[in-house]
């Protein structure tokens, strides 16, 4: 059917006058399912899917986008791809790409996701949430208790003989647990991410889940002042997709990023390697082509330190006279071709997670991080958090701090990060990182 409605788009396409044109075709399906109290909460059961055309039309790119597929809503997409080049006003030119010479084949779909009956897996996080709350009394209940399912299949074709079709999918067990004793109440965030959903174990998640949040009682105060800083995994992970824009050459092109002509220079510790692998095949965001067809590839973005390329697409490669990095990306059938990551992460070394703690003489390890969006300035790298974590001292973790304000810059914790460790984790992002040690950062305890 899709063939079929792609044929007939693209011969009355180019009977309209448009000259080169593209097709992307995508589908979603979602199953989730919260409990609360061994009752469902909350459940879903979605597909949602739809196509975009993008075609050339006296030397301007329209773009449009359509739920249904049918031959009603071919003119309809021509009709406003034709009238949305009257208000384009970018003087660049976007082009159809016609195909990379190679495409390596990625296994990013797991057959046995969609096979698990609905039953078990709403038995499973039920499962979950009775062995959490009968660990210990302390534990009052969850705030969220869920298990989700996604699976994404696209397809990309054009008139210069481009076809190209990938497909994923994940499984994902997300459990927000309350905690109380006496007066303080304290939440903690447990997460797992699979494609084997009989690798889970309800009762290994629920004690993870229940250690998380019971370790945050009987937090105290610790004298406001600089700190060293273990950021663990998913703090660490969830800093760096704040500012992982800025590795976006549509951003330095636009002068919203300070990583503008830095190119070849020093932007962080000898330490740090960043890198983009599409090909990960746990990856939230694996992919063998990016959204206009470029074949993707692995991409160091940083080496010991040193910036060595940023992410581009055809459009922002143009404009600097070098090559797409297979990074065009849109979040959906709907949205218009921009620059995005695939799966973007801070490599990790092979010291323990446990070396790092036990270099620490005295310092705040860092556990979660919140105000993300409000308390980061994107542009300059200055940032004001809300965080939660525990003081250590003589290597060891003592106790834990009552809520904390961390301030920094990016830029300069990048420079300043004395040692990383082996602990990689993608906390429900394609943006990870391991646990890092920095040198130094403001902390204010109310």
């Amino acid at each position: 059917m899709i063939q079929e409605f792609q044929a007939k788009l693209f011969n009355e396409a180019q009977s309209s006058g448009f000259t080169d044109v593209e097709m992307y075709y995508e589908k979603k399906e979602v199953f989730g399912c919260q409990v609360y109290k061994g009752e469902i909460d909350q459940y879903e059961i979605a597909e949602d899917g739809g196509v975009s055309f993008r075609g050339i039309i006296n030397g301007k790119m329209g773009y449009a986008y359509s739920e249904k597929i049918d031959d009603a809503s071919i003119p309809f997409l021509l009709d406003n791809a034709k009238e949305n080049t009257q208000i384009m006003h970018d003087e660049d030119i976007e082009e159809i790409f016609a195909g990379s010479n190679h495409y390596k084949q990625g296994n990013f779909f797991s057959p046995s996701i969609n096979e698990i009956p609905i039953p078990e897996k709403i038995q499973f996080i039920k499962d979950v949430e009775r062995e959490l709350l009968a660990l210990d009394p302390r534990i009052v209940g969850t705030e969220y208790c869920g298990i989700r399912t996604e699976s994404v299949s696209r397809n990309l074709s054009n008139n210069k003989g481009l076809s190209l079709t990938d497909q994923m999918n994940y499984l994902y067990v997300i459990v927000e647990t309350i905690v109380r004793e006496g007066a303080e109440t304290k939440t903690s965030f447990e997460f797992q991410v699979t494609k084997d959903f009989h690798r889970l174990n309800a009762m290994e998640i629920a004690k993870k889940a229940a250690d998380e949040a019971l370790s945050q009682l009987r937090s105290r105060n610790i004298p406001s002042k600089e700190y060293p800083i273990l950021l663990r995994n998913d703090a660490a992970a969830s800093l760096l997709a704040t500012f992982s824009s800025n590795f976006s050459a549509e951003n330095t092109q636009a002068g919203i990023s300070s990583l503008k002509d830095k190119l070849g220079m020093q932007i962080a510790s000898q330490k740090i390697t960043i890198v983009d692998d599409p090909f990960l095949e746990e990856g939230l965001a694996s992919r063998t082509f990016d959204s206009e067809g470029v074949a993707t590839k692995n991409l160091t973005l940083v080496e010991s330190g040193v910036l060595q390329s940023l992410l581009h697409n055809q459009k922002t490669a143009k404009k600097e006279q070098t090559e797409t990095t297979g990074h065009a990306h849109k979040d959906s059938y709907k949205n218009a071709v921009k620059v995005g990551p695939s799966n973007f992460y801070i490599e990790p070394s092979t010291t323990p997670f446990e070396a790092l703690l036990a270099s620490v003489d005295e310092g705040v390890l860092i556990t979660n991080l919140s105000g993300l969006h409000s308390g980061a300035n994107t542009v300059s790298g200055d940032f004001s958090l809300a965080a939660n974590g525990f003081y250590l001292k003589d290597g060891k973790v003592q106790y834990p701090v009552n809520l904390m304000t961390i301030a920094g810059n990016f830029y300069q914790l990048l420079l300043n990060v004395e040692e990383i460790s082996s602990d990689l984790t993608f906390p429900l992002s394609p943006i990870g990182s391991p646990s890092i040690l920095v040198k130094s950062l403001s902390v204010t305890v109310e």
